[in-house]
């Protein structure tokens, strides 16, 4: 399964590991490795540059034996850690950054000069078309399939635009959980594939038993959106609690989103109050079950190792 992505990062398969919030983590990604994969963990899954920067140096030892890492940045304003985490994976290194949510100018000027990769999120052509501009080295392709925040356009329509409009790889992303999956996103032209939701139910992951066993009962069904964690449509898992407490903002919120001078300030204490909702609900036994997966959760039947997940992916 050589393609452009297994060349550009020297991996086996042409598979990333999706940086998921607070699910991804070292164990997660070096077993990935071991695989033939390449992982990716947010940067925000640190609470401190210190953790960050110990996590970094976790992964560079690990790396001896073969494989690639990589960390996801959340780019925009609303993101006060940015600048930091952004000059501590520079310093120590890694083989990719992933940006998300803002302009990755920044990010590619400082990583390119310490041979940093930097692929970026995009969910149309127009960003795509930008951010190849700025040097991005390939493009997440952020389909409707995507677990978390996704793009409008389908796998299909989306891949293909940009294969025929863009010169760097396409990385699809979302509706990715078996081996069909992948061959299928190959078929449409992408050079690889990131893949989240499946990884969520395995042994390394340090979510609940509870988070795990969800991925495990749902399936693709029961996958709603909703703008209740980020201000911004997310899918979830639409457990009793999600079904309750609705998937809509509450009409403040819309009327106050209206508003120019307020509508960052609202967005930032929704992420906040959402953000802590789903942290709770991923790392402790709590009725407030707010759980971010994707559809593909549907090939998901038990809880296994990485190393499983990724054998039943590429065989």
């Amino acid at each position: 399964m050589e393609t452009k992505l297994t060349k550009l990062l020297k991996i086996k398969h042409p598979i990333i590991q999706a940086p998921m919030f607070l699910v991804s983590n070292t164990a997660m990604v070096i077993e990935a490795m071991k695989s033939g994969i390449a992982g990716c963990i947010p940067a925000l899954n640190y609470r401190t540059l210190e953790e960050l920067r110990a996590a970094i140096k976790e992964l560079k030892v690990a790396k001896a034996e073969g494989g690639s890492y990589g960390f996801n940045l959340i780019v925009n304003k609303s993101n006060i850690k940015y600048k930091g985490q952004l000059e501590v994976i520079c310093e120590e290194g890694c083989d990719f950054i992933i940006t998300s949510l803002g302009s990755p100018e920044e990010t590619i000027k400082q990583a390119h000069q310490v041979d940093i990769k930097v692929f970026c999120d995009v969910v149309d052509l127009k960003f795509a078309q930008k951010v190849e501009a700025l040097g991005a080295d390939a493009i997440i392709a952020v389909n409707n399939q995507a677990g978390g925040h996704r793009g409008n356009l389908s796998p299909e329509n989306l891949i293909k635009v940009l294969v025929s409009n863009c010169n760097i790889p396409v990385i699809s992303a979302g509706g990715v959980g078996c081996k069909t999956d992948i061959d299928t996103m190959l078929s449409y032209g992408a050079d690889g594939v990131s893949v989240g939701s499946p990884f969520i139910a395995s042994v390394e992951a340090n979510v609940t038993d509870e988070y795990k066993q969800a991925c495990v009962e749902y399936g693709a069904d029961d996958i709603v959106m909703t703008e209740r964690i980020s201000g911004t449509p997310c899918t979830v898992i639409n457990t009793p609690y999600v079904q309750k407490t609705g998937t809509k903002a509450t009409w403040i919120e819309s009327v106050l989103n209206k508003n120019k001078k307020l509508k960052k300030w609202v967005k930032m204490i929704r992420f906040s109050i959402g953000m802590n909702a789903t942290k709770n609900a991923a790392t402790k036994v709590t009725y407030k079950t707010v759980w971010v997966a994707g559809p593909s959760i549907e090939h998901t039947h038990e809880v296994l190792p990485v190393k499983n997940i990724v054998k039943n992916l590429v065989s």
